[in-house]
């Protein structure tokens, strides 16, 4: 009789420690893409369990190839390099491409190099749409109003982090001629002063934004750096509405029954 109670407890913890490695494998999901410019690829991994609704954000605006041909219209050199939101159709100014919806603000993670963030409004912690930047430097130190991202406008929300050589390609974009403050190739300051129409060609293009590894577990090599400085306005901890992997309720849930059942027993056996 011992024995087969001893056979029927292993046989729980074994079950037991199996979905609770399972469903905890399953809830740690990430995404990268690569920006396709005219200046070189651009590889980020994405934060999808950590900042999920910018996420999924960026990802829809993705299948809606709604960055593609787009433009890099701005930067801030030694701070930021901007795009998502403009595209040339020919004559100035840049057109405002349509954004869908305002995402919640999620800034869990600090704006250091080689991040990117969402733009968003001032005095708005909640208006981020479809524009996003790239962090040329840590900027996350000093005042709000001195350019600390971590703490200006309610944080602005780090959903990625650069990887590979991709820096090299944000660095070589940033060092590019800029004309009010959009990058430009093979036109000079002459032809900002007078406004001549430029090319196409003479813009830095996101041609297009792909996903090439929506595999899991594929930011275990990153040690990105959290924000501090703020205290999020949401539980940044994915629950079972904002997990990007379906089921993970369920399997929260049976973790929990199944931790309850051992936790049980064993008072049952030392009473």
């Amino acid at each position: 009789m011992i024995f087969l109670i001893w056979v029927v407890i292993m046989f729980k913890i074994f079950f037991c420690t199996s979905i609770v490695f399972f469903s905890l494998t399953s809830l740690v999901n990430a995404t990268v893409v690569e920006f396709q410019t005219s200046q070189g690829p651009i590889q980020v991994n994405l934060f999808d369990q950590t900042t999920p609704n910018t996420v999924d954000n960026f990802l829809q605006y993705i299948d809606e190839q709604h960055y593609t041909n787009s433009v890099i219209h701005r930067v801030a050199p030694g701070f930021v390099v901007q795009g998502g939101g403009f595209t040339f159709e020919g004559n100035w100014p840049l057109t405002r491409l349509a954004a869908n919806p305002s995402v919640i603000n999620e800034p869990v993670y600090s704006n250091v190099k080689g991040t990117i963030a969402m733009a968003k409004l001032g005095d708005n912690p909640n208006s981020a749409t479809d524009q996003w930047f790239f962090n040329l430097k840590d900027n996350n130190t000093g005042a709000a109003d001195k350019g600390n991202l971590d703490l200006q406008n309610g944080g602005f929300t780090v959903f990625g982090q650069v990887i590979g050589d991709g820096m090299a390609i944000v660095g070589k974009i940033a060092g590019l001629t800029l004309c009010q403050d959009i990058p430009m190739t093979d036109y000079s300051s002459q032809n900002c002063s007078d406004l001549t129409t430029p090319g196409i060609e003479n813009f830095v293009l996101i041609n297009q934004i792909d996903i090439v590894d929506p595999s899991e577990v594929t930011d275990a090599d990153l040690n990105p750096v959290k924000n501090t400085l703020i205290t999020p306005t949401i539980d940044p901890t994915p629950t079972p509405d904002n997990v990007s992997s379906s089921g993970g309720g369920s399997f929260a849930w049976f973790t929990l029954l199944c931790l309850l059942s051992l936790s049980m027993r064993k008072l049952v056996i030392r009473s």
